[in-house]
């Protein structure tokens, strides 16, 4: 047996990508064996010239012993790969790429490249991105749309005007899509790019898991939501009712809870649907979370929010009971998703950015609670799931592009001393010549247009909700804001999703969270900063708050 070992880092850089080596002779193929029992083709060089000139960094050592092989009819010997390096994630994740490489490989009929360079994951043109992006946007956008005339008829509602805090739940709710169902569409969209839903019985796995994973942080991060809407609520005002307490608690919890599962069905029939169809998962599956979430959300809050709190006239025992509910069921969805290993790293380490973002969410629900409780800015409801939801959605997009991109192509062995990072500049996030700033371009130049199409769609339905006549000042004012908005967002992705890759974290559970968070808040931050401005300067309504 023949042993090729490196001393120090990653596995061999004779070859990148699929890492073969060709052995000429005849009819002799010998295994590339991994640590943890994968087998692959090993590809010996033609000639001496082109080993690696670094002769110290390998070790060449011949063991006689060698095993029987029973009635193999050519007994040759094995080349075994070793990785020095203990680390047993990294091995497994180069593993998975590299058997997904090799199917590819077999399985594309177009490509002729065999050379050992890996092959670009995301040969798209910004047309191609432009076009793939631009049906589930608009989709999306008109969900955020109706969601906004919800929530500026709801908002006049008994149960809104009399527990306020509810506005406050609103941001960090809607912000579930951002924290669970994103996230989910991320993290299965770099599954199926990598290979890891190609058999039933993988699917069934990644399904269930994510699934019930989805569950146990809907229900945390609702109840969490609830006493953040009850602090925030208290703190200002001094006034407390253990009732309303009570009610915001199952309204979030419930809410959460049912949207969380209906949104995790239909990420997991649209990413399967898209792979059928040849459709990049990452450009479709987070927009359409977003198309049916908001409104979804808006509706069951609502709905549960109005029933508990009619309910609540007539006994005290509605709302613990719904509470304890959909709280029991927390430890068999736990159970379940412990038990696929894909999941069970998130369950136990993918709560920081959650909680994080559900906090960050929340400050934005204040924000929105004290505009919109002036009836001078009673308007700014239609627009508030509009902007959020826009700038949420392009750069969720983007984040599960980048992070799916490095999933792909920063394999271990690509680099043995890689150079310090620098963090990008705005100017290349924007105008470089890779991939991701070339969907960073097409992303931004759907900002403007979309939002126009949005306002009209608004406007149009101005004798079923809204508030705010468009004058030329309101739509300056509101396309500046948005267009700053989501600038930042795709430079804090370009930046953040790195940053993670780079310090071991998967950007797939970690970054989207962050980001909608974000997103959210500078929506909202930068809408109430426009109706404070345009009332200042006189571009007022009559009709608010009729």
């Amino acid at each position: 047996m023949v042993l090729w070992s490196k001393d120090q880092d990653k596995l061999s850089d004779m070859s990148t990508g699929t890492e073969r080596i060709e052995m000429k002779k005849e009819g002799v193929l010998p295994a590339y064996h991994h640590s943890n029992g994968s087998v692959h083709p090993v590809i010996l060089p033609d000639t001496p010239e082109e080993v690696p000139p670094n002769t110290g960094e390998y070790e060449l050592t011949e063991v006689t012993s060698l095993s029987n092989h029973g009635d193999q009819v050519n007994e040759v010997p094995d080349m075994v790969v070793l990785d020095c390096r203990a680390n047993a994630k990294g091995q497994r994740e180069e593993d998975a790429l590299l058997e997904n490489a090799s199917q590819s490989n077999e399985s594309d009929d177009i490509s002729t490249d065999q050379s050992p360079v890996p092959p670009v994951p995301l040969k798209e043109t910004s047309f191609t991105i432009g076009l793939q992006v631009l049906f589930p946007f608009l989709l999306a956008g008109f969900g955020t749309v109706a969601a906004g005339m919800v929530l500026d008829i709801v908002q006049h509602w008994t149960v809104f005007t009399e527990v306020t805090e509810l506005f406050i739940l609103v941001p960090a709710l809607l912000g579930l899509k951002g924290n669970l169902e994103m996230t989910l569409a991320s993290r299965l969209s770099t599954a199926a790019n990598i290979g890891h839903m190609d058999t039933a019985k993988d699917m069934g796995k990644m399904i269930m898991g994510n699934l019930a994973l989805i569950q146990v942080q809907a229900t945390v991060v609702g109840f969490l939501a609830s006493i953040a809407a009850v602090i925030f609520g208290w703190i200002p005002e001094g006034n407390f009712k253990i009732g309303h307490a009570i009610l915001l608690c199952a309204s979030s919890v419930a809410t959460a809870f049912i949207a969380s599962f209906l949104l995790g069905l239909i990420m997991i029939g649209v990413i399967i649907a898209s792979r059928k169809v040849g459709i990049n998962p990452d450009n479709v599956a987070t927009p359409i979370a977003a198309s049916l979430g908001d409104l979804i959300t808006l509706a069951l809050l609502a709905g549960i929010s109005t029933g508990l709190y009619k309910e609540l006239e007539f006994n005290d025992y509605a709302s613990p009971m719904v509470f304890a509910f959909f709280v029991a069921l927390t430890p068999i969805w736990v159970l379940i998703a412990r038990r696929i290993p894909s999941t069970r790293e998130v369950l136990y380490s993918g709560w920081e950015p959650v909680i994080i973002a559900m906090a960050i969410s929340s400050v934005g629900g204040l924000i929105l609670d004290k505009t919109v409780s002036n009836p001078n800015f009673a308007g700014m409801a239609v627009f508030t799931p509009v902007i959020n939801g826009v700038g949420g959605n392009l750069v969720a997009v983007q984040a599960s592009r980048i992070s799916t991109y490095l999933h792909m192509n920063a394999l271990p062995i690509a680099e043995p001393n890689p150079a310090p990072q620098k963090c990008p500049t705005p100017w290349s996030t924007f105008f470089g010549s890779g991939v991701n700033s070339r969907s960073a371009r097409v992303l931004f130049l759907l900002v403007a247009p979309g939002h126009l199409v949005f306002l009209y769609t608004i406007n149009s339905m101005q004798g079923q909700g809204g508030h705010t006549t468009l004058t030329y000042v309101f739509i300056a004012f509101y396309l500046a804001a948005a267009l700053l908005q989501v600038i930042i967002l795709l430079y804090l992705a370009d930046w953040m999703v790195n940053w993670m890759w780079r310090r071991g974290m998967d950007p797939d559970n970690f970054s989207i969270p962050y980001l909608t968070a974000l997103g959210d808040l500078l929506g909202t931050g930068f809408l109430a900063l426009c109706f404070h401005v345009l009332w200042l300067i006189g571009d007022r309504d009559g009709d608010v708050g009729d």
